[in-house]
């Protein structure tokens, strides 16, 4: 049960790539945030460089209470905040230490987003090689999508990245 006056960890839905900055300026307003950030390694052409990209796009964690929330959703690179049964979505705080035990023990770490992608589906590929072909998922790896293409009487199983998958439900 969430009680107005307390305040407790929620998640805020950011513009994108505003992650940080959202950060910042919640800070800057005395209000207690946490983006979680992780290093990675960015190629340019000249050089490699380390530099600290946040573990979940767009969100943000915000330590406030709902009364609170409408005040902070007016910060600049805030859309809005996350509701679960239509009220404030709630992390506990062992989940806010659990990530940071995370982020400080693991050097190799992606926050993959959950959609509707599930194993049997048929689904069109919409990129790359494959462009236009339509499969069924046979495994989901993170990112990675096994796909099973039937043609000349054959299973072509092939691996696609699931940023270049279209389920066949959003077709229609």
């Amino acid at each position: 049960m969430i009680n107005l006056n307390n305040p407790n960890w929620m998640v805020l839905y950011t513009k994108s790539k505003w992650e940080k900055k959202v950060d910042r300026l919640l800070k800057d307003q005395n209000i207690i945030s946490y983006c979680p950030l992780i290093k990675t390694t960015k190629k340019w052409v000249d050089r490699n460089k380390t530099v600290e990209i946040p573990l979940f796009n767009s969100y943000l964690f915000v330590y406030a209470t709902p009364r609170e929330l409408e005040k902070i959703v007016q910060t600049s690179g805030v859309v809005t905040y996350i509701t679960f049964c239509g009220k404030p979505a709630v992390v506990q705080e062992n989940e806010i230490k659990n990530i940071k035990r995370v982020i400080s023990s693991y050097s190799d770490l992606e926050a993959v987003p959950l959609n509707s992608l599930q194993v049997g589906d048929e689904a069109l590929i919409t990129g790359g090689l494959w462009d236009n072909y339509m499969g069924a998922i046979d495994q989901i790896n993170g990112k990675t999508v096994v796909m099973v293409i039937k043609s000349m009487n054959y299973a072509l199983t092939i691996k696609v990245d699931s940023n270049m998958i279209l389920p066949a439900t959003k077709l229609k």
